[in-house]
């Protein structure tokens, strides 16, 4: 049986390849952003209702 090989190019195509991460300072999981949100709101309607 032959030894087919075959030579192909590389898959980057001749583009720079970065950190595929980005590692953030900032760790926030989606659950705090939302609680976050809710407690602005909550904040800006106390303010409109009480001053």
């Amino acid at each position: 049986m032959a030894d087919n090989k075959i030579n192909l190019p590389s898959g980057f195509g001749g583009l720079t390849r970065f950190k595929e991460e980005y590692a953030s300072k900032f760790n926030l999981k989606p659950t705090h952003i939302i609680a976050f949100v809710i407690l602005i709101v909550v904040f800006r309607i106390f303010l409109g209702i009480f001053f």
